[in-house]
Protein backbone atom coordinates (compact mmCIF):
# COMPACT_ATOMS: atom_id res chain seq x y z
CA UNK A 1 0.00 0.00 0.00
CA UNK A 2 1.82 3.57 -0.82
CA UNK A 3 2.13 6.36 2.16
CA UNK A 4 -0.20 8.86 2.25
CA UNK A 5 1.18 11.82 0.02
CA UNK A 6 1.28 15.42 0.86
CA UNK A 7 -2.08 17.57 1.06
CA UNK A 8 -1.74 20.57 -1.24
CA UNK A 9 -1.88 24.13 -0.12
CA UNK A 10 -3.13 25.51 3.02
CA UNK A 11 -3.98 21.99 4.44
CA UNK A 12 -0.26 21.85 5.06
CA UNK A 13 0.09 25.35 6.23
CA UNK A 14 -2.95 25.79 9.12
CA UNK A 15 -4.85 23.50 11.24
CA UNK A 16 -8.25 24.90 10.72
CA UNK A 17 -9.70 26.76 8.12
CA UNK A 18 -13.02 25.94 5.61
CA UNK A 19 -13.60 24.35 1.66
CA UNK A 20 -16.12 25.59 -0.42
CA UNK A 21 -18.74 23.30 -1.15
CA UNK A 22 -19.71 24.36 -5.24
CA UNK A 23 -22.78 23.16 -5.61
CA UNK A 24 -23.85 25.15 -8.53
CA UNK A 25 -25.07 23.80 -12.02
CA UNK A 26 -23.46 26.68 -14.39
CA UNK A 27 -20.07 27.30 -14.95
CA UNK A 28 -20.65 31.27 -15.27
CA UNK A 29 -21.81 31.08 -11.72
CA UNK A 30 -18.48 29.01 -10.47
CA UNK A 31 -16.33 32.06 -11.98
CA UNK A 32 -18.15 34.57 -10.62
CA UNK A 33 -18.14 32.88 -7.06
CA UNK A 34 -14.43 32.03 -6.81
CA UNK A 35 -13.89 35.74 -8.08
CA UNK A 36 -15.26 36.80 -4.57
CA UNK A 37 -13.52 34.09 -2.61
CA UNK A 38 -10.24 33.06 -4.45
CA UNK A 39 -8.40 35.43 -2.21
CA UNK A 40 -9.50 34.96 1.26
CA UNK A 41 -7.18 33.92 3.56
CA UNK A 42 -7.90 30.20 5.43
CA UNK A 43 -10.23 29.38 2.25
CA UNK A 44 -8.10 25.74 1.35
CA UNK A 45 -10.15 25.05 -1.53
CA UNK A 46 -13.16 23.83 -3.24
CA UNK A 47 -15.19 20.68 -3.48
CA UNK A 48 -16.96 20.03 -6.88
CA UNK A 49 -20.14 18.08 -6.71
CA UNK A 50 -22.62 15.67 -9.11
CA UNK A 51 -24.23 19.23 -10.55
CA UNK A 52 -21.51 20.74 -12.33
CA UNK A 53 -19.65 17.20 -13.35
CA UNK A 54 -23.30 15.91 -14.84
CA UNK A 55 -23.74 18.77 -16.74
CA UNK A 56 -20.16 19.73 -18.27
CA UNK A 57 -18.03 16.72 -17.49
CA UNK A 58 -15.43 16.59 -14.50
CA UNK A 59 -11.94 17.39 -16.92
CA UNK A 60 -14.32 20.60 -18.33
CA UNK A 61 -14.79 21.40 -14.78
CA UNK A 62 -11.64 20.79 -13.64
CA UNK A 63 -9.69 22.78 -16.32
CA UNK A 64 -12.38 25.65 -15.54
CA UNK A 65 -11.16 25.76 -12.18
CA UNK A 66 -8.03 25.71 -12.56
CA UNK A 67 -8.12 28.70 -14.77
CA UNK A 68 -8.97 30.14 -11.66
CA UNK A 69 -7.34 28.68 -8.46
CA UNK A 70 -4.46 26.75 -7.23
CA UNK A 71 -6.26 26.26 -4.20
CA UNK A 72 -7.10 22.18 -3.72
CA UNK A 73 -10.18 20.61 -5.57
CA UNK A 74 -11.74 17.54 -3.61
CA UNK A 75 -14.14 15.74 -6.33
CA UNK A 76 -17.50 14.24 -4.71
CA UNK A 77 -19.09 11.78 -6.34
CA UNK A 78 -22.10 11.67 -4.39
CA UNK A 79 -21.05 10.11 -2.68
CA UNK A 80 -18.10 7.42 -4.36
CA UNK A 81 -16.94 4.12 -2.55
CA UNK A 82 -20.79 2.79 -2.39
CA UNK A 83 -19.54 -0.17 -5.24
CA UNK A 84 -18.01 -3.12 -5.97
CA UNK A 85 -14.75 -2.97 -5.05
CA UNK A 86 -13.81 -3.82 -8.81
CA UNK A 87 -15.02 -0.59 -9.89
CA UNK A 88 -12.11 1.37 -7.70
CA UNK A 89 -9.62 1.20 -9.64
CA UNK A 90 -11.46 2.51 -12.85
CA UNK A 91 -13.07 5.39 -11.13
CA UNK A 92 -10.25 6.66 -9.17
CA UNK A 93 -7.87 6.80 -12.42
CA UNK A 94 -10.78 8.80 -14.29
CA UNK A 95 -10.29 11.27 -11.53
CA UNK A 96 -7.19 11.12 -11.18
CA UNK A 97 -6.92 12.15 -15.15
CA UNK A 98 -9.05 14.61 -14.62
CA UNK A 99 -6.66 16.36 -12.34
CA UNK A 100 -8.61 16.88 -9.24
CA UNK A 101 -6.91 16.19 -5.60
CA UNK A 102 -8.57 14.36 -3.24
CA UNK A 103 -11.86 12.19 -3.78
CA UNK A 104 -13.96 12.09 -0.78
CA UNK A 105 -15.17 8.53 -0.39
CA UNK A 106 -18.26 7.15 1.63
CA UNK A 107 -17.26 3.47 1.36
CA UNK A 108 -20.50 1.99 3.03
CA UNK A 109 -20.78 -1.01 0.45
CA UNK A 110 -18.39 -2.99 2.93
CA UNK A 111 -14.65 -3.58 4.01
CA UNK A 112 -13.93 -4.88 0.67
CA UNK A 113 -14.74 -1.51 -0.89
CA UNK A 114 -13.07 0.32 2.14
CA UNK A 115 -9.92 -1.27 1.03
CA UNK A 116 -10.45 -0.98 -2.46
CA UNK A 117 -11.73 2.42 -2.70
CA UNK A 118 -9.24 3.98 -0.25
CA UNK A 119 -6.56 1.86 -1.65
CA UNK A 120 -6.78 2.86 -5.26
CA UNK A 121 -6.89 6.67 -4.05
CA UNK A 122 -3.89 6.02 -2.00
CA UNK A 123 -2.28 4.55 -4.60
CA UNK A 124 -3.32 7.34 -7.26
CA UNK A 125 -1.47 9.37 -5.15
CA UNK A 126 -5.04 11.35 -4.06
CA UNK A 127 -5.89 12.00 -0.97
CA UNK A 128 -9.02 10.04 0.18
CA UNK A 129 -11.03 12.02 2.62
CA UNK A 130 -13.48 9.00 4.09
CA UNK A 131 -16.73 9.43 5.52
CA UNK A 132 -19.91 7.46 6.32
CA UNK A 133 -22.15 9.98 7.72
CA UNK A 134 -24.40 12.96 6.11
CA UNK A 135 -25.55 16.16 8.38
CA UNK A 136 -29.26 14.64 8.22
CA UNK A 137 -31.46 14.02 11.34
CA UNK A 138 -33.03 11.25 9.44
CA UNK A 139 -29.52 9.57 7.84
CA UNK A 140 -29.32 6.81 11.28
CA UNK A 141 -31.51 4.32 12.18
CA UNK A 142 -32.15 6.09 15.64
CA UNK A 143 -33.37 9.14 13.76
CA UNK A 144 -35.64 6.87 11.24
CA UNK A 145 -32.96 6.53 8.79
CA UNK A 146 -31.37 3.22 7.50
CA UNK A 147 -27.64 3.22 8.21
CA UNK A 148 -26.85 2.10 11.86
CA UNK A 149 -24.72 4.66 14.14
CA UNK A 150 -21.40 2.44 13.96
CA UNK A 151 -20.99 1.98 10.29
CA UNK A 152 -18.91 5.69 10.35
CA UNK A 153 -16.53 4.56 13.23
CA UNK A 154 -16.34 0.84 11.88
CA UNK A 155 -15.46 2.86 8.15
CA UNK A 156 -13.00 5.39 9.83
CA UNK A 157 -11.22 2.79 11.48
CA UNK A 158 -10.23 0.51 8.41
CA UNK A 159 -9.40 3.15 6.33
CA UNK A 160 -6.93 4.44 8.80
CA UNK A 161 -5.32 1.38 9.40
CA UNK A 162 -5.06 1.52 5.20
CA UNK A 163 -2.89 4.64 5.61
CA UNK A 164 -6.08 7.35 5.51
CA UNK A 165 -5.25 10.53 7.77
CA UNK A 166 -8.84 12.67 6.73
CA UNK A 167 -12.50 11.95 7.87
CA UNK A 168 -15.76 13.49 7.30
CA UNK A 169 -17.62 14.01 9.75
CA UNK A 170 -20.88 15.88 10.47
CA UNK A 171 -20.41 19.46 12.22
CA UNK A 172 -24.07 18.83 13.56
CA UNK A 173 -22.62 15.85 15.45
CA UNK A 174 -20.63 16.97 17.82
CA UNK A 175 -20.44 13.87 19.97
CA UNK A 176 -19.38 11.75 16.91
CA UNK A 177 -16.76 14.24 16.61
CA UNK A 178 -15.68 13.87 19.95
CA UNK A 179 -16.01 9.66 20.11
CA UNK A 180 -13.06 10.53 16.60
CA UNK A 181 -10.82 12.61 18.77
CA UNK A 182 -10.66 10.36 21.71
CA UNK A 183 -10.06 7.62 19.03
CA UNK A 184 -7.56 9.38 16.77
CA UNK A 185 -6.14 12.08 18.88
CA UNK A 186 -3.48 9.52 20.66
CA UNK A 187 -2.60 8.16 17.30
CA UNK A 188 -1.28 9.94 14.21
CA UNK A 189 -2.46 13.00 14.06
CA UNK A 190 -5.89 12.98 11.39
CA UNK A 191 -7.76 15.69 9.74
CA UNK A 192 -11.62 16.33 10.28
CA UNK A 193 -13.52 17.67 7.08
CA UNK A 194 -17.11 18.79 8.54
CA UNK A 195 -19.98 19.22 6.21
CA UNK A 196 -22.88 20.98 7.60
CA UNK A 197 -22.25 24.19 8.83
CA UNK A 198 -25.11 26.99 8.31
CA UNK A 199 -28.48 26.15 6.68
CA UNK A 200 -28.38 22.64 8.10
CA UNK A 201 -27.40 23.60 12.04
CA UNK A 202 -23.80 23.32 11.93
CA UNK A 203 -21.81 26.15 13.68
CA UNK A 204 -17.69 26.22 12.77
CA UNK A 205 -17.24 27.49 17.05
CA UNK A 206 -19.40 24.40 18.32
CA UNK A 207 -18.15 22.20 15.76
CA UNK A 208 -14.08 22.91 16.20
CA UNK A 209 -14.33 23.00 20.45
CA UNK A 210 -15.64 18.98 19.79
CA UNK A 211 -12.42 18.70 17.33
CA UNK A 212 -10.03 20.23 19.89
CA UNK A 213 -6.64 18.40 19.39
CA UNK A 214 -6.90 17.62 15.68
CA UNK A 215 -7.14 19.68 12.55
CA UNK A 216 -10.43 20.61 11.48
CA UNK A 217 -11.67 22.12 8.33
CA UNK A 218 -15.48 23.08 7.60
CA UNK A 219 -17.05 21.93 4.18
CA UNK A 220 -19.63 24.99 3.49
CA UNK A 221 -21.68 25.49 0.73
CA UNK A 222 -25.26 27.87 0.54
CA UNK A 223 -23.41 29.83 3.62
CA UNK A 224 -21.22 31.03 0.77
CA UNK A 225 -22.77 30.62 -2.60
CA UNK A 226 -26.00 31.84 -1.88
CA UNK A 227 -24.94 34.64 0.14
CA UNK A 228 -25.34 37.92 -1.77
CA UNK A 229 -22.31 38.81 -0.62
CA UNK A 230 -20.03 35.53 -1.47
CA UNK A 231 -16.57 37.29 -0.40
CA UNK A 232 -17.60 38.97 2.59
CA UNK A 233 -19.54 35.28 4.12
CA UNK A 234 -16.26 33.29 3.30
CA UNK A 235 -14.28 36.05 5.01
CA UNK A 236 -16.45 35.80 8.07
CA UNK A 237 -16.75 32.02 7.77
CA UNK A 238 -12.67 31.41 7.03
CA UNK A 239 -12.02 34.33 10.29
CA UNK A 240 -14.21 31.73 12.71
CA UNK A 241 -12.31 28.52 11.16
CA UNK A 242 -8.67 30.42 11.98
CA UNK A 243 -9.41 31.82 15.19
CA UNK A 244 -8.48 27.88 16.44
CA UNK A 245 -5.39 28.34 14.79
CA UNK A 246 -3.98 29.87 18.04
CA UNK A 247 -4.71 26.65 19.78
CA UNK A 248 -1.78 24.59 17.63
CA UNK A 249 -3.64 21.56 16.47
CA UNK A 250 -1.25 18.70 15.31
CA UNK A 251 -1.55 18.68 11.36
CA UNK A 252 -0.86 15.26 9.51
CA UNK A 253 2.25 14.67 8.24
CA UNK A 254 2.46 12.68 5.12
CA UNK A 255 5.52 11.44 3.24
CA UNK A 256 6.46 12.49 -0.18
CA UNK A 257 4.31 15.38 -2.04
CA UNK A 258 2.83 16.25 -5.47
Amino acid sequence: MGAPLSAPGELEKRAHGIVCACDLDDLDAVRSLLEAIDPVDGLAGYKLGSLLTLRYGLGTVVKTFRKLTGKMLLYDHQKAGLDIPSMAAGFVSACRDAGVDALILFPLAGPGAVEAFVGATLEAGLLPIVGGALPLRDYFVKGGGYVVSGALARITERAFRLGARDFIIPATDAAAVRRHVGRFAGRRATRLFMPGIGPLGGDIKRAFAAAQGLSAWAIIGRAIYADPRPGEASRRLAGEALAFDNEKAPRAKRKGGR
